[in-house]
């Protein structure tokens, strides 16, 4: 039991070493040599480190922004945060969730083996967070010992699976390739955005075809691009919450201006960082597991985390961001209007979703699909934790909710289910 604990609490659960590990059951299946093995699983836990820096980056960045935000339009609610919720409710279902992971990913492993869903999940934070929102939803029900984690890990496998198939076309469309698939639980979110691409996107042409006059041309220069972008939106923020408020609590003596600047830059940053990142990790993980796919589990596709889609259309990460954060205004706005429970537009979601649901909605529809498709994301993601914020109160996480659609949908699904049962 000591080693199990060890290998789901310190191991597994990492998502850096999930990837190198995998990386290295690759290699050493296709017997490569010492040397070989050594590079492809340093260079896996490598590129996800350094995916995880930039996203700490980006995260920093973003929290100062939606402090400025909050504070300078005096909004008050809820914010969708599913490290939040998951950090309350590990505490009384931990047990429950390390198992359910665990099995879980087994029961991955065999669907992918005997099934035609040939993908394998390798998205290590969310597929905790996938077996914490089981588990709670379970309890709810009455669920309790071997039967929850039973019923719990059958559901996370099969989600698992289920849902980077259903991404796999546009998938092919974006990255030009059938080697890897999308293992990130929003892909409710980022289809219903190819969906609206494709519906409203006729004969509209790539973001990535974007011609920029002479006198915009950094525009074509990502990094710049963004820092440009993300700086107009910074220095609203900061005059809007004021130099007093800024200066005192977010720059710490620093002119709310330069500020302002300086954190845009960095935001752009942590996006150089994570796109390397995601180089680093497509370079060692597509090759070693070919391997896996030979062996164990023929033609299997490793499903990776939502950023292994941003170097394929940076264009589309920036307006995909911006348009699911004005959805995500416009529900704000409506959730006040209609008295419904107030769910701020959390940036972090939006960046990574948003853009996400941009690429998608871009593959299917060019520049109309990639802005009305991420803008239909952002009302989503609002009014989705909305009707799931019930179904986990009974538990005491009437403050939080989670925020990516796929968390949202298999948990309303499931509480519809047991309700029918009660």
């Amino acid at each position: 039991m000591g080693f199990f604990r060890f290998l789901m609490n310190d191991v597994l659960s990492v998502p850096a070493v999930l990837v190198g590990l995998v990386a290295l059951v690759g290699l050493l299946i296709q017997k490569k040599d010492t040397s070989e093995c050594v590079k492809g699983f340093t260079k896996s836990v490598l590129g996800f480190l350094v995916l995880g820096a930039g996203a700490t980056v980006i995260v920093g960045s973003l929290g100062h922004f939606s402090d400025m935000f909050q504070y300078g339009f005096n909004i008050q609610g809820i914010v969708p945060n599913n490290e939040a919720i998951v950090s309350i409710a590990q505490k009384s279902m931990g047990s429950e969730m390390a198992l359910i992971m665990f099995f879980g990913m087994v029961v991955n492993i065999l669907i992918a083996r005997f099934t035609p869903l040939k993908y394998i999940f390798l998205t290590g934070h969310h597929t905790i967070y996938m077996a914490i929102l089981i588990a709670v939803i379970l309890s709810v029900g009455g669920l309790t010992g071997w039967v929850l984690i039973l019923v719990g890990s059958l559901i996370l496998g099969f989600v698992m699976a289920v849902f980077p198939a259903w991404a796999q076309p546009v998938m092919r469309k974006i990255t030009g390739t059938n080697e890897i698939a999308f293992g990130h639980f929003g892909i409710l979110g980022y289809m219903t955005s190819a969906y609206v691409g494709k519906l409203v996107g006729k004969n509209s042409k790539s973001t990535e075809e974007i011609q920029f006059p002479k006198w915009l041309g950094f525009f074509r220069d990502t990094p710049v691009a963004i820092s440009v972008t993300m700086g107009i939106i910074f220095i609203i923020s900061a005059i809007v919450a004021g130099p007093e408020y800024v200066q005192t609590n977010q720059s710490g003596g620093q002119n709310f201006i330069v500020f302002a600047i300086l954190q845009s830059i960095t935001f752009a940053g942590g996006v150089f960082i994570v796109l390397s990142g995601v180089r680093l990790i497509l370079g060692e993980i597509v090759p070693a597991f070919t391997g896996i796919s030979q062996k164990l589990v023929p033609n299997a596709k490793p499903a990776l985390d939502c950023p292994v889609v941003f170097p394929y259309a940076p264009n589309a990460v920036l307006i995909g961001f911006l348009a699911s954060f004005l959805g995500g205004i416009l529900g704000m706005l409506l959730c006040i209007a209609f008295k419904l429970p107030i769910i701020i537009p959390g940036v972090v979601p939006h960046f990574f979703c948003g853009a996400s649901a941009g690429v998608f909605g871009n593959a299917t529809g060019g520049r109309r699909g990639c802005f009305f498709g991420a803008f239909i994301h952002g009302l989503l993601i609002t009014f989705l934790p909305i009707i799931l914020m019930p179904l986990l109160g009974n538990l005491g996480f009437v403050s939080t909710t989670f925020s990516d659609s796929d968390f949202c949908i298999v948990g309303i699904l499931l509480g519809g289910i047991i309700s029918i049962f009660k």
